[in-house]
């Protein structure tokens, strides 16, 4: 496996700490706010066999100087035989003043006595060097947390890996069905576990749930079946040119049914030595 590093940036409150979490759930060893002169030594410290993955957050909490040189010190992480990535997150002014005043947080830049809309401007003159390098902007305006932790998974992920990646998720029908799946499997035929008490408030990742659902005669052969067609088909959308595959599995709350199902299945094909099943439950996320 090849060691990469992962540079997450862009303007405060676009959704970030959402991208290093997601990035942090596909195995990468994540820090937030590291002064981007320390980036060679942090690889030099940190990776090696234990973390193949690495990802850093770097900001407008950095000095603004050494911002600008934020090529020269991806340069020496690419000497070191680093593939590395930058991935700028962008909002529209109106949708961070509206999260800012949502959420009652304070702009990193509110130090220096600026109002609100003075200190986003000043971030993206600062930030302006680090966009200009940016092998992905990606603009979060009309994102909740949800989507955009699915477009990191998908379009930021998904294509920087080999092949086509398999992404597994999960759904509640009462909220609708996700526009984007390529395959919409419906559980609600399956026994539920949330009419017995001990078990509604835990989820299909617990063990409890799992073991629920392996007794149950129907489950296993809901499992099967979806896990032959799936095997079946999947060498045709390989030949296909796309980065990742959506299979999505639906029950009415979208806790246990279709959250075991995708979690199963994700877990097969890895063993099956498909690292590149991912999983995604909406309604957990």
């Amino acid at each position: 496996m090849s060691r990469s590093l992962t540079v997450v940036s862009g303007l405060s409150g676009s959704g970030k700490t959402v991208a290093l979490r997601t990035l942090e759930d596909l195995g990468y060893y994540c820090v937030d706010n590291l002064p981007v002169d320390l980036l060679p030594a942090f690889v030099d410290s940190v990776g090696g066999e234990a973390y193949q993955k690495l990802a850093v957050g770097i900001d407008v909490r950095n000095h603004h100087a050494d911002l600008g040189n934020i090529g020269e010190w991806l340069a020496a992480v690419g000497a070191r035989g680093y593939q590395h990535r930058l991935l700028f997150f962008d909002t529209a002014d109106e949708a961070l003043i509206k999260r800012y005043s949502d959420t009652r947080r304070r702009h990193p830049l509110s130090q220096l006595g600026l109002a609100l809309p003075d200190a986003i401007a000043l971030e993206r003159q600062v930030l302006r060097p680090v966009k200009a390098l940016a092998d992905h902007v990606l603009d979060t305006t009309t994102l909740n947390v949800h989507q955009l932790r699915k477009r990191v998974l998908t379009e930021l992920e998904a294509v920087n890996r080999p092949g086509l990646t398999l992404l597994f998720e999960s759904f509640a029908y009462k909220r609708g069905l996700p526009v984007d799946a390529d395959f919409v499997f419906d559980t609600r035929c399956l026994p539920n576990p949330h009419w017995d008490p001990a078990l509604r408030p835990l989820t299909g990742r617990d063990a409890a749930i799992q073991q629920y659902f392996a007794g149950q005669a129907e489950a296993r052969a809901y499992l099967e079946q979806v896990r032959a067609f799936v095997a079946a088909w999947l060498p045709r959308f390989e030949s296909e040119s796309r980065s990742y595959l959506s299979i999505a599995f639906g029950c009415t709350g979208g806790r246990h049914r279709s959250v075991y199902l995708a979690e199963s299945l994700a877990a097969w094909f890895r063993e099956q030595g498909r690292e590149d099943a991912l999983t995604y439950h909406r309604e957990l996320e």
